[in-house]
């Protein structure tokens, strides 16, 4: 998955904000990490505010 593909769903996701959508983020950040590292997942938690939208911490092992 691109970098650019997983932004637009999680922004969809983010919009939503509930339970379920924390969980489809996860599922989507674990999909980041297997392309583009821990960094790419890095990289769109402090983008999307993650950490505060749905409690992922930067350099947290994403697992679905």
């Amino acid at each position: 998955m691109t970098l650019e593909r997983a932004r637009e769903l999680i922004s969809i996701q983010v919009d939503m904000g509930g339970g379920y959508n924390r969980n489809s983020v996860r599922v989507l950040l674990s999909e980041v990490s297997r392309e583009h590292g821990q960094v790419g997942v890095d990289q769109l938690i402090r983008e999307f505010s993650l950490d505060e939208k749905f409690g992922l911490q930067i350099g947290q092992t994403i697992q679905p």
